[in-house]
């Protein structure tokens, strides 16, 4: 994908072209290979440096196995990532361990990505040990961090289960910013977290950013949260991309009918409000045998017969060359 004229005065931090990641279906006593799960079918974008973008889509649209893959914990099934130009899979261990400084991934659930086993200093500890900060310079650094994500010096001798899910949040997030890195990958950052910690750790994220001059990929299902904390935001939906804009243009002015159906299904209190909406009715098709033409063809209320004949490619929408639509027929201004 070209960088579009939006951006055009912001510099890429990380590109995504044409990434695929295809998960083996095995069956038999000789666990054959009979096919594979779409996870992620050819999905480009740019991430700009000072940015939020957020991945939205349904369970199973491919947002996290994106992620992962950026960081490097799924092997491509085809595509490059660059991180300023520089493509990661050409990169010598050495490398991949210079990287790991500059791109970190926050966790949806706390407890199962801190070691349970590991007082709050040793998991703090480790990244700088790989890396060999000496111990007096860790021991200063790791108390900055604790400040920084609001949390006591006290706990550092403490294990994960004494603390709450929002302050097992912090030390996730404390880990993730210890090598002050560039870019920061947030999976579902609060989804796993009581309504009334969300706000807290988001409006944390965002002071770190702005402290710290952050980027992030800001991955979640919830639309509200991604509205509060994304400057552009992408839509998938079954391993692809519908839409990519500005985030205001995409509650305010959707050009994919799956987008119009995602913010319709946004609880509101006006009732008024609520029984003018169309539901999103039937069930996301398999992604291992994914519908040909428009992935969202099988339940897109105004499908024509070329969506479902023909893969609609990412196109400019509502004459915005920042914002952009996979779709045949988008919805008018």
């Amino acid at each position: 994908m070209e960088q579009s004229d939006y951006a055009a005065n912001l510099r890429p931090i990380l590109d995504i072209q044409h990434l695929k990641k295809y998960f083996p279906v095995t069956s038999g006593l000789f666990m054959r290979r009979t096919g594979n799960v779409h996870a992620v079918d050819d999905v480009s974008f740019s991430v700009f440096k000072g940015e939020t973008l957020g991945v939205v889509g349904e369970s199973g649209c491919g947002k996290t196995t994106l992620g992962r893959c950026i960081m490097g914990l799924y092997p491509l099934t085809q595509g490059r990532i660059l991180l300023d130009g520089k493509p990661l899979s050409a990169m010598t261990p050495k490398m991949r361990k210079a990287f790991s400084t500059r791109a970190q991934m926050i966790f949806q659930d706390p407890f199962e990505s801190l070691n349970p086993r590991q007082t709050v200093r040793q998991i703090l500890e480790e990244k700088f040990r790989i890396h060999g900060v000496s111990r007096p310079k860790t021991a200063t650094q790791i108390e900055s961090l604790l400040d920084q994500v609001g949390l006591d010096p006290g706990a550092l001798s403490k294990y994960p289960h004494e603390f709450s899910g929002g302050q097992r949040q912090r030390i996730g997030i404390a880990r993730a910013i210890s090598m002050t890195p560039q870019i920061v990958i947030c999976d579902e950052p609060v989804s796993a977290l009581d309504v009334s910690v969300q706000s807290k750790i988001l409006n944390l994220l965002l002071a770190l950013q702005s402290a710290m001059g952050l980027t992030y990929l800001f991955i979640s299902h919830d639309l509200s949260v991604v509205r509060h904390m994304s400057d552009r935001i992408i839509v998938m939906y079954l391993g692809r991309i519908m839409e990519i804009a500005d985030a205001q243009n995409v509650y305010n002015h959707p050009g994919h009918p799956y987008t119009k159906a995602l913010l319709e299904a946004v609880p509101v209190a006006d009732p008024d409000h609520s029984s003018s909406r169309t539901p999103l009715k039937g069930e996301i098709p398999s992604a291992e045998h994914p519908p040909p033409g428009c992935r969202f063809s099988s339940r897109c209320p105004v499908a024509r017969s070329l969506c479902f004949e023909k893969t609609p490619m990412l196109s400019v929408c509502h004459h915005d060359p920042g914002h952009l639509t996979a779709c045949h027929f988008p919805l008018s201004d």
